[in-house]
């Protein structure tokens, strides 16, 4: 989606050009190409300049984000469960066994059918940015970035570990202290799905701490340092606490719920363009809250 935003200038930036000062924000040189491209995509104090302008204490800078594209997704009416939304993302507790993007075989039941969609009377396009890919049999908060600076912001505090996650799951085996896995994780004999703990793996840190327990079975809570494929259910798996209903790593123990019972269950972060500090939640869905309460 287009986007226009502005900023008042302040001392530490007197001198800077427009582009420096941009980049310095997070801008990509992709971007950055799109809007010296766009009619009046830069503007100072009200007239349209070019990006190596020079800048001043109190000047006002004005830019023009365009979008440059548009997913070509089908559009699949659905009812998205919208935990927040603002001009520039939006998060999205998305329900088991519901992919994130279209593939071979999943061509209309996935987020980005839903969420372009949501969004097809825009005159302006969408491209659908995932930020946060959940597997599709995990349920909760994604975030979606909705126009081009947003994704790229929101991309690079992904690498960089400054959006914070929280999940629950239900595991096999009761769990009444925390601790931390910290265990490298790898291909499972080159497989393309199946991951497992292997010393010559990516690094790979766990932090869990018990909510509830019920029977032989415990609700935990589980905060990631690293984004590794199939992190917390080969985790758990390797300490000996398997999530139920995961086909892939604990396949005997399907008869409680039919998908992974893990869950998205808070995001953290501070706002890539506003610097809002933003707390987001999604409760437990029923068939997770069916079994442990």
């Amino acid at each position: 989606m287009n986007r226009i935003i502005e900023y008042n200038i302040t001392s530490e930036y007197n001198g800077y050009n427009s582009e420096e000062y941009l980049r310095n924000l997070g801008y990509s040189s992709k971007l950055m190409r799109s809007i010296k491209l766009a009619e009046n995509g830069i503007m100072v104090n009200g007239a349209f300049q070019f990006a190596n302008i020079k800048l001043c204490e109190g000047d006002h800078l004005r830019v023009y984000i365009p979008e440059d594209a548009s997913s070509d997704f089908k559009p699949v009416s659905y009812s998205l469960d919208i935990a927040y939304e603002d001009e520039d993302l939006i998060i999205v507790n998305k329900p088991a066994n519901m992919p994130i993007h279209p593939s071979m075989g999943n061509y209309e039941n996935t987020l980005g059918n839903a969420i372009v969609d949501y969004f097809k009377d825009r005159p302006d396009g969408f491209v659908f940015r995932c930020i946060n890919r959940l597997d599709r049999d995990t349920s909760g908060l994604t975030i979606i970035a909705k126009n081009p600076l947003s994704g790229v912001l929101l991309s690079s505090m992904q690498k960089e570990r400054k959006i914070k996650r929280t999940y629950q799951a239900i595991v096999r085996g009761i769990i009444t202290k925390e601790g931390t896995i910290d265990a490298p994780i790898a291909r499972e004999n080159d497989s393309v799905i199946k991951r497992c703990v292997s010393g010559n793996g990516d690094l790979a840190i766990t932090h869990y701490s018990p909510i509830k327990t019920k029977g032989n079975l415990s609700l935990i809570e589980l905060k990631l340092e690293t984004g590794r494929t199939h992190q917390i259910r080969v985790h758990m798996k390797h300490i000996g606490y398997p999530l139920i209903g995961d086909f892939l790593y604990n396949p005997d123990d399907l008869e409680l719920i039919n998908r992974q019972a893990l869950h998205s269950y808070k995001l953290e972060f501070t706002h890539p363009i506003t610097d809002k500090e933003l707390t987001i939640t999604a409760p437990l869905p029923k068939d997770m809250a069916n079994i442990i309460y």
